[in-house]
């Protein structure tokens, strides 16, 4: 039986917080030590803001998470990994992260932003599985230190938006293998999938070819395709699944969501799509042809597969 105590978030492993104190978000490295996979290089990341004030980041090296907790009063123990989209070639961190976060908080659910690396050959020595590294990591800091940040090991699930949800279902159904150091033997496999139109395979015709390009590359090898079609990759020890995806998205084809789907019911995997008509892709927390947030149903789904407390 777990129990949540008072307890203390580090920044940086050199500054500590009290966790009911910690209101505002805060960031941590990812890594303590070496970034595994990685080449020594000068840091380029670039932040900026687009039109509506989106900010976006681009050529990640450094990889990190940014820590949202719920009040204590609020707080039901569950905590959800958030991997913002961008086509493996930049990061939407603000409508698809921290605003997705605070959201989550407002439901009592602790939440973490993940800042992971983009595939680049100049800064890993294999850059197709520096982001499922990323995502891996980041599950086994979140429960590792769970009992301090008043989490409950069995609720840790992990979130993706387009591209970022193509990680997500990596990490999904890749977590047999530790692509990372773990030497506590950690699981990493997240207790639930959270995939907002999400790239799922890179198979024709349903690829998105600008993602594929730039984790695999342009001429991916058929070992590659299928190793990264995470639809090809569902058992029934698959986490219990929520998707969203808009019908005329004309940029990931909702094929997309219904091939996980489908192939997730064939080994009795609990999956739940919601699917608008309109709203294209990339709409974030609001989908402004439709006055129901899938947020709320979202958080519903949660109550009702028990990961809410």
């Amino acid at each position: 039986m777990w129990k949540k105590k008072p307890v203390y978030a580090f920044c940086c492993l050199l500054t500590t917080f009290s966790f009911y104190s910690l209101m505002a978000q805060s960031v941590i490295p990812l890594y303590t030590g070496e970034i595994p996979n990685s080449r020594q290089t000068p840091d380029r990341e670039n932040s900026r803001y687009e039109q509506d004030s989106i900010l976006i980041v681009s050529k990640v090296s450094r990889p990190s998470l940014t820590l949202f907790f719920p009040p204590q009063k609020k707080a039901t123990g569950a905590a959800v990994i958030i991997c913002p989209g961008g086509g493996y070639t930049n990061l939407a961190m603000g409508y698809e992260g921290t605003d997705v976060a605070r959201r989550f908080n407002e439901s009592g659910i602790a939440a973490f932003v993940l800042k992971y690396r983009i595939p680049d050959t100049s800064t890993m020595i294999h850059k197709q599985i520096g982001p499922l590294q990323d995502a891996q990591r980041a599950i086994q800091v979140v429960r590792s230190h769970s009992r301090e940040w008043g989490i409950n090991p069995a609720r840790i699930g992990i979130m993706g938006f387009s591209a970022g949800g193509h990680l997500a279902a990596t990490a999904g159904t890749h977590f047999q293998k530790d692509y990372i150091p773990n030497p506590k033997h950690i699981s990493l496999r997240p207790d639930f999938l959270i995939l907002i139109y999400p790239v799922i395979s890179f198979r024709e015709p349903i690829a998105h070819m600008g993602s594929a390009n730039n984790l695999v590359g342009p001429d991916p090898s058929p070992e590659n395709i299928m190793e990264f079609s995470n639809e090809e990759h569902i058992t029934d020890q698959t986490p219990p699944s929520f998707l969203v995806h808009a019908k005329d998205d004309n940029v990931v084809p909702y094929a997309n969501s219904e091939w996980f789907a489908k192939a997730c019911t064939i080994h009795h995997v609990p999956v739940e799509v919601y699917y608008y008509e309109k709203g294209g892709h990339g709409f974030g927390m609001t989908n402004k042809t439709n006055p129901q947030p899938w947020m709320d149903i979202c958080i519903g789904w949660l109550g009702k597969e028990h990961f809410l407390r």
